[in-house]
């Protein structure tokens, strides 16, 4: 193998190289990095990933002549065309539709579509608070949120306070779980969240915290928890939770964070996230005693 990449950069002549050869090269590369960001977070990127094995599969049966490998890859490259079209219709539906589009207005597209996203998910916070009714809204970021969306039900609405009050009602049968927010719509309601094993977390977190917390540890996305026991509106990101927050400063955080790309400030972080309380303290001695 290495013996062959030598031969082939002995073969290469870089004074061969044209303005149009380096044209060829640049737009194939931004072609396979525009399919990597379809793709990222879905199951298509296992798929690719299967599919890349298997290429390299391919080379080292030709390699190490491996006849029996190199008849089963061969009829299966055969109808290799037909199976990436079938298990990537979603992907390639998307990548068509996004082509010919005008990138300073989708710019301020999406500005304007956070903006309202940002200002309804706050309006729904604060009414949810009012209720005492809990709930999980989960905004996605870079990173996505396909797997979890799957494992839920399926909405694909505009988003909207009515919606998310309604979703989180009691007597709605998809008020458990968390409402998972992807490009500025409604993609996915009661779907379930990795629970974080954070030992330094405080005993007084519920579940709903500890999978919005566990959720943004894996992920970059932002979760706003609605405590359905005190009211209390929290925001968790990058496996941190926020102090509780009133509706102004849910408006300012949420707006640093997805419009101006912040973080959570360490001045609002909670404390129970540091140390713990000195309840927790009383409460833990007194269990051993």
């Amino acid at each position: 193998m290495m013996e062959a990449i030598n031969n082939w950069l002995s073969a290469l002549n870089l004074t061969d190289f044209r303005l149009k050869d380096v044209v060829d090269i640049v737009l194939v590369a931004i072609g396979i990095y525009y399919l990597l960001v379809v793709i990222q977070g879905t199951r298509a990127m296992r798929i690719a990933l299967g599919i890349i094995f298997l290429v390299l599969l391919s080379y080292l049966s030709t390699e190490f002549q491996l006849e029996t490998v190199q008849w089963l890859l061969s009829n299966f490259f055969a109808y290799l065309v037909i199976a990436i079209i079938i298990l990537f219709q979603s992907e390639i539906r998307k990548a068509l539709a996004q082509f010919g589009m005008n990138p300073f207005r989708k710019v301020r597209q999406s500005m304007d579509e956070n903006l309202h996203t940002l200002e309804e998910v706050c309006l729904a916070a604060s009414l949810l608070s009012t209720k005492r009714h809990g709930g999980i809204i989960v905004i996605e970021k870079e990173q996505g949120l396909r797997n979890y969306i799957e494992g839920g039900r399926q909405i694909d609405a505009e988003v909207n306070y009515d919606l998310l009050l309604s979703i989180f009602n009691p007597a709605s049968p998809l008020h458990d779980g968390a409402v998972i927010i992807q490009e500025n719509r409604v993609a996915a309601a009661s779907c379930f969240l990795p629970l974080t094993s954070n030992p330094q977390l405080s005993a007084s977190f519920g579940t709903r915290h500890r999978a919005a917390i566990g959720l943004t540890e894996e992920t970059d996305a932002v979760a706003v928890i609605i405590s359905e026991e005190s009211g209390a509106i929290t925001v968790s990101q990058n496996g941190r939770i926020t102090k509780p927050l009133d509706s102004k400063l849910l408006v300012k955080l949420l707006r640093n964070i997805l419009v101006r790309n912040r973080e959570i400030p360490p001045t609002e972080v909670a404390r129970r996230m540091r140390e713990p309380r000195r309840q927790d303290l009383v409460a833990a001695s007194s269990g051993t005693e």
